[in-house]
């Protein structure tokens, strides 16, 4: 284990930043292509512009055992054709390691998934303390009109496993009916192994 020195650092609370944060990811929705349903609608708004869907700030220690990795995440309000602004998702690696969220900001949903098709969702906004159990994929999705914010821990060595939630999506669909989110079956969802 890499030997770190004791440390603190400081979350602005008015934009979630983590000041002086070594790492950040920017994801566009070009970068998001094939995480929407409607890849109609997709296109459409790449023909306007490449918005920016949502950014991470993290802590920048080391992914490995015994260290404990945390992160602001940002996402920015707005739809692809109904479906909400969200995070690419992912399981943990290790798929039997937790994480923690704490919304900071904003409204949005905390959705989760099994690779046996289970789903649950958990409504966030400030103050919200979610628990991510072991074996559960987990994506955030903004339902406000405004940024939603939250504050992310984990285990450091617990990895991200994106690539089976961009082959196999999510079972559900957070989307604007009426101007209200409602989870929907998403169509293009297979269960691991099918």
């Amino acid at each position: 284990m890499t030997n770190i020195l004791p440390f603190a650092t400081h979350l602005n609370d008015v934009n979630g930043i983590i000041e002086g944060a070594p790492v950040l990811i920017q994801r566009t929705l070009r970068q998001m292509v094939g995480m929407y349903h409607d890849e109609t609608a997709t296109q459409q708004a790449l023909q306007e512009t490449d918005r920016l869907v949502y950014e991470v700030y993290a802590s920048g220690l080391p992914e490995e055992d015994g260290h404990i990795l945390y992160c602001t995440t940002i996402i920015h309000p707005g739809t692809v054709g109904d479906e909400y602004h969200m995070t690419k998702g992912h399981y943990h690696e290790k798929r039997n390691e937790g994480e923690v969220y704490v919304g900071l900001q904003g409204e949005g949903y905390l959705l989760l998934q099994t690779e046996q098709g289970a789903v649950s969702h958990v409504p966030m906004h400030k103050g919200t303390i979610a628990y991510v159990p072991p074996h559960w994929a987990h994506r955030t999705v903004n339902v406000g009109k405004t940024p939603f914010i939250f504050f992310a821990v984990w285990a450091g060595d617990a990895g991200h496993d994106y690539a089976t939630i961009e082959t196999q999506g999510f079972p559900v669909l957070v989307v604007e009916r009426d101007g209200s989110p409602v989870l929907v079956d998403n169509p293009r969802w297979q269960a691991s192994g099918s």
